[in-house]
């Protein structure tokens, strides 16, 4: 089974040098490595040059945004599973890909969970996964794609879209498991640590202005607004409310609490 990293980079010579060090430390070595940067002028392609024999592949020209950038790197791989660790982010350590490997052949998605550390607070924590991946869950969320490995097949005529700025790889993820009933394997391993941040946390705003925009395209009106009221929990309260009404006999409580509740309120 092979591998193709995937780092994109645009004026993070840090991060990027970070991001390198993560990929070609790792113990399993039957991966390729690609590297795509939009012509920074911050000197990541002298990190590039000083590190040209551990990578594949390396451009440095300007292009149209991160996911035109993933796409040059979708273009020119070669691997079973894509992994896309983008400048700044890291694996968690160095037997990440060996670990991983044992997973891989089933299902066409298999994602870990990503480490979120802050400098300032000097702690971090793990990613949740949930339950299941149906549209209730990418309406509050997405998955990991730090963390996830991609069987390649699933771009073929189905590259990132480019047209959005930040919610491209969590449209693909809607696309290919909820309208495509592509499988989804979720293993408890931590796969990246995720730096401080990144795009989508600096651009929120337009982060959700683009999930709105694509979620009233895609759902119908009464069907958006049932989801947007559940919405309305937290999402490890979702994710519990999930579990509890899979098990039959938590979900006659949970009717009984309910009832009780409305007999009080109502």
């Amino acid at each position: 089974m092979k591998y193709s990293i995937i780092t994109v980079n645009y004026n993070n010579r840090e991060g990027l040098q970070r991001t390198i060090e993560s990929v070609i430390g790792q113990t399993f070595r039957n991966f390729e490595f690609i590297v795509i940067d939009g012509g920074s002028t911050d000197g990541s392609a002298d990190v590039l040059r000083h590190y040209d024999e551990h990578i594949s592949y390396w451009v440095s020209e300007p292009d149209g945004g991160i996911y035109q950038a993933m796409n040059k790197g979708i273009a020119r791989a070669t691997g079973d599973y894509l992994n896309f660790m983008n400048s700044g982010d890291s694996f968690y350590d160095n037997g990440v890909l060996q670990r991983v490997v044992g997973h891989l052949g089933e299902a066409d998605i298999v994602t870990g969970r990503d480490y979120h550390y802050s400098e300032a607070e000097q702690q971090g924590h793990a990613s949740i996964q949930p339950p299941r991946t149906t549209m209730m869950h990418f309406f509050v969320s997405t998955l990991d794609h730090q963390s996830s490995f991609i069987r390649r097949e699933l771009f073929q005529g189905s590259p990132y879209r480019e047209d959005f700025r930040l919610v491209s790889d969590w449209i693909f993820f809607i696309q290919k498991i909820v309208g495509e009933g592509c499988s989804v394997q979720f293993i408890p391993d931590i796969v990246c640590r995720r730096e401080e941040g990144g795009l989508s946390e600096q651009q929120r705003e337009r982060n959700r202005s683009e999930i709105s925009q694509w979620l009233h395209q895609y759902l119908p009106q009464g069907v958006y607004a049932d989801y947007a009221t559940l919405a309305q929990l937290d999402k490890t309260s979702l994710y519990r409310l999930f579990s509890i009404c899979d098990d039959q006999r938590k979900r006659r409580w949970l009717i009984r609490c309910i009832k009780v509740i409305n007999k009080w309120f109502g």
